[in-house]
């Protein structure tokens, strides 16, 4: 969670609360003596970009974590179900209206956050960086490589690990892969794809393997142009036939 001012629009229910009018940090030192648990939202947005997968951060400006990246987070607010509140958080830390979020896990251990008793409740995401645009760029939001990161403010770097293993998970259950390529892709993107996620060395001739045997590859006909090697086969994902499949199941991949 980054301490922010919260939305102006929240109705005050408590001696805790007109939200609008306090800093967070004030609200959270009610919160602690009161003995009140607070609600936290935290968003994990993953991108795919340049055959790499990488994680949307801004700075913390709690200072106990300064100059420490945080994920995109905020208090619920009284009024909101906690998938509003997940959606507006990611609106107003990025601009952005147009990503799907699933809620992942809550993280409720006792001291994760050092102002006041807080429950955090992960949502994520995976996008195609190229096809969503960053509005709003306080706190230096911008994207890093999951590889490279280190250590976070509060416990992200647990919520960002339990989120990175649920995606991971998910994408060999699920096509939703599919959605981060071009609408016609070589095998070798489709490959790229599923490495970078995965974090790991694929056999080629196994990979391409187990995804013809799923018979949901159509060959296009057409082959790839002003590439640096051998142009490969364009293929389209076959989603007609993916949703006519009994109880519409992806198969699995289990690489």
């Amino acid at each position: 969670m980054n301490p922010e001012n919260i939305s102006n629009d929240s109705p005050p229910s408590t001696d805790i609360a007109a939200a609008g009018q306090k800093n967070i940090k004030t609200i959270l030192k009610q919160l602690e003596s009161d003995g009140i648990i607070g609600i936290s939202v935290d968003c994990v947005i993953f991108g795919f970009d340049d055959n790499e997968l990488k994680v949307l951060l801004i700075k913390s400006d709690f200072e106990k974590y300064e100059n420490k990246w945080s994920l995109l987070g905020d208090l619920v607010n009284n009024h909101e179900d906690l998938d509003e509140a997940a959606y507006r958080i990611l609106r107003e830390r990025t601009g952005m209206d147009d990503v799907y979020l699933e809620q992942v896990k809550a993280f409720g251990e006792v001291g994760r956050h050092p102002a006041a008793r807080v429950v955090t409740i992960a949502y994520c995401s995976l996008i195609n960086i190229e096809h969503h645009q960053l509005k709003i760029l306080d706190n230096e939001l911008h994207w890093h490589r999951v590889t490279t990161l280190s250590d976070m403010a509060f416990d992200h770097r647990k919520l960002l690990d339990a989120c990175y293993e649920w995606l991971q998970k998910r994408i060999q259950e699920h096509p939703l892969g599919f959605s981060l390529l071009p609408k016609k892709f070589s095998l070798r993107e489709l490959q790229n794809l599923y490495e970078a996620i995965l974090d790991v060395k694929l056999d080629r001739r196994n990979f391409r393997k187990k995804f013809f045997s799923m018979d949901l590859l159509e060959d296009t006909g057409e082959l790839e142009t002003d590439v640096p090697h051998r142009p490969g086969k364009l293929y389209k994902f076959n989603y007609d036939k993916y949703q006519k499949k009994e109880r519409k199941k992806w198969f699995g991949i289990d690489f």
